[in-house]
C-alpha cells in the first residue's frame, strides 16, 4: 500500500497534497455560479462527448488500504482543451477534484447553474457534489489545466493514449 510506494512516488504524493492545500488557500478562485442563478433543482444541460482533449497523467498514488480507503488512486493530470474542444459531460458526486487553470479561458456548463461559468488562467476550482457539467473552449488557443482527483482504477486513463510530455 502507501508504505510500499517508491520514494519518488511518495515525494510526488507529498507534492500533490501540498499543491492541493495551496490551491484551497488561494484567493484567486474560478468564477462561481452567481447566487441569483443557482438552481434549486437540476437544470437540463445537453450531454457532450469528448472533443479533442489531450490528457497526461503526471502522478499516480495507490491509496488502497490507507486509513481504510478502498481501491482508490490519487491522480494528477494535465488536460489540454484545444480550440473548439470539449471536456465531456461528467459528475463529481463520488469523485472529488481540484483544478488549477494554467493557460487560457474555458466555459463550464453546469446543471446546478442557470448560466455558463467562465474559468481563467491563474484560478482554481473545487469540484465535488451532486451535479453534472461539461467544459468547452471557445477561444482560438489551447486551455491547459492541472486536475487532481481521487478515482477507482476503472477511471484511470489508458497509458497508450496518454499525451507525450
Amino acid at each position: 500500500m502507501i508504505a510500499n510506494i517508491m520514494p519518488a512516488a511518495r515525494l510526488g504524493l507529498a507534492a500533490v497534497c501540498t499543491g492541493a492545500v495551496m490551491l484551497m488557500t488561494l484567493d484567486v478562485r474560478a468564477d462561481e455560479c452567481p447566487k441569483d442563478q443557482v438552481l434549486t433543482h437540476r437544470g437540463h444541460i445537453e450531454w457532450k462527448e469528448d472533443v479533442g482533449i489531450r490528457r497526461k497523467t503526471l502522478e499516480l498514488a495507490d491509496l488502497s488500504g490507507w486509513r481504510g480507503i478502498g481501491d482508490l488512486r490519487l491522480r494528477m493530470r494535465r488536460l489540454t482543451i484545444p480550440p473548439g474542444g470539449v471536456i465531456p459531460s461528467h459528475s463529481h458526486a463520488d469523485r472529488p477534484s481540484l483544478v488549477y487553470f494554467i493557460k487560457g479561458e474555458t466555459i463550464e456548463h453546469n446543471d446546478k447553474c442557470g448560466v455558463p461559468i467562465v474559468h481563467r488562467a491563474g484560478e482554481s476550482d473545487m469540484e465535488w457534489g451532486d451535479y453534472s457539467h461539461w467544459w468547452e473552449n471557445k477561444t482560438d488557443s489551447d486551455v491547459v489545466l492541472i486536475g487532481v482527483d481521487i478515482v477507482p482504477p476503472e477511471f484511470l486513463d489508458d497509458p497508450a493514449t496518454d499525451e507525450i510530455n
